[in-house]
């Protein structure tokens, strides 16, 4: 039987440092290019990406059949659905596989130094893409914190949740265009704008820019127009999950968003990390999420570990200036599990397609260090955050940079995300 490619005891012929987000029990998947090689599909290993395509080259996957004939180009694409929709066989089979040519003890790869220079490059070296092409992306609402801390600002605090919060997985679709790779600045927008104190809107860059922490997971199995999930298949339908950013300019937002929700204050711009770690990948960091009350309906009813384990923290660079990590929080606090949002959202028929992103929205935890936007760290405006270099922020400035992290770690083992990072530009004129 073959060894799982997630046990704690396995090891890589390649060098990798105990905080390192990519050892071999990781393996995430995702898209880069370089002027000689264009686009291929890779994998994070240590500080290096594993080219699916050269390794296809070598004859390294040439007895998976769970690949068809569908390599070696699959691998020479700019983004991973075609190879999504492969299966979720052909994916395991290229992990466990890529698991065995790195294992310290098999000699295929490493003893080859021809095909280990083809197959190998320093991260440095090459230019992450999107990691998917995603037809469809929408947003949920899942963090019962964050909702609470929103309904308290703006509405009633005695009943900040709205009635339908504890019942269903509240979502919007949002837009695809703007959905970026990390590393991709961010242009602050325009439009409409009013304070409570000003009798009229005025157009003009956003006052009040922010991020929201959020992880986003990737379906790789589609459906059929008019299809449902049964909440017992859903993860089935998932292939991995990233770190995601959704940029958001609260003043126009909070002006445009009554009667039909999210529109030009969500759709300027969207970040995702380059590297998708699998739902495999994951398996030993479930945990279960927190108690439901009232009970979801039947069709939303799951018992077991469907939360993860994964530490989150959100760090702000002024232009200029130092790093200052300023909220920390957990995905396993979420309320509705990705099982649920994709059930749910599957429910009324809407098809889903490979390469689909489904955001979590904002991550938010108990205390006042776990917030995960500016909108509840600084509590509206009324209490700035402070930096490293003695300056403080309300909302987002011209020049900043946010970078998220995540990781998962148990055992000994540390599966981490990489980073999603941008900076703001000035809006234009």
């Amino acid at each position: 039987m073959a060894t799982s490619p997630n046990s704690p005891a396995l090891r890589s012929w390649i060098d990798i440092r105990p905080d390192n987000d990519f050892p071999i029990q990781n393996l995430p998947f995702g898209v880069f290019e370089t002027e000689e090689r264009g686009t291929r599909l890779g994998v994070a290993i240590g500080g290096y990406v594993l080219d699916l395509y050269a390794a296809s080259q070598y004859g390294f996957f040439e007895d998976l059949t769970e690949l068809g004939d569908a390599q070696p180009k699959v691998f020479r694409r700019r983004s991973l659905n075609a190879f999504l929709r492969l299966g979720r066989p052909a994916w395991r089979a290229v992990r466990q596989r890529v698991s065995e040519l790195l294992r310290h003890d098999e000699s295929r790869l490493r003893d080859h130094e021809e095909a280990v220079r083809a197959c190998l490059l320093r991260q440095t070296e090459v230019r992450m893409l999107r990691p998917v092409k995603p037809a469809n992306y929408t947003d949920f609402y899942s963090s019962i914190e964050h909702a609470t801390n929103v309904g308290t600002m703006f509405r009633d605090p005695a009943n900040a949740l709205l009635p339908n919060w504890r019942h269903i997985p509240i979502g919007y679709h949002g837009r695809t265009s703007s959905i970026v790779v990390s590393g991709t600045d961010i242009r602050r927008p325009n439009g409409q704008r009013k304070a409570p104190d000003e009798a009229a809107p005025s157009f003009g860059p956003s006052r009040q820019l922010d991020f929201e922490l959020e992880m986003a997971f990737v379906v790789g199995t589609g459906t059929e127009l008019g299809s449902t999930v049964p909440i017992a298949e859903a993860e089935e339908h998932i292939f991995g999950l990233c770190l995601f950013n959704d940029w958001s300019a609260r003043d126009l937002q909070s002006w445009e968003y009554v009667p039909l929700g999210p529109f030009l204050g969500k759709n300027f711009g969207s970040s995702v990390a380059p590297w998708v770690v699998t739902l495999d990948a994951l398996e030993p960091f479930r945990i279960a999420g927190p108690t439901q009350e009232p009970a979801p309906l039947s069709y939303l009813s799951q018992s077991g570990a469907h939360n993860f384990d994964v530490h989150l923290e959100v760090a702000l660079t002024p232009a200029g200036g130092a790093e200052t990590t300023i909220s920390r929080a957990n995905f396993g606090l979420m309320y509705w599990s990705m099982a649920q949002q994709l059930t749910h959202h599957a429910s009324n028929g809407c098809n889903l397609e490979a390469g689909d992103l489904y955001a979590s929205g904002t991550i938010s935890g108990p205390t006042p260090d776990s917030l995960g936007s500016m909108l509840e760290l600084a509590w509206r405006g009324t209490r700035p955050v402070p930096l490293a270099d003695g300056s403080e922020r309300k909302f987002l400035l011209d020049g900043d940079t946010v970078t998220m992290r995540g990781f998962a770690e148990k055992d000994g083992v540390r599966i981490g995300f990489g980073e999603v990072r941008g900076t703001v530009l000035p809006a234009n004129s």
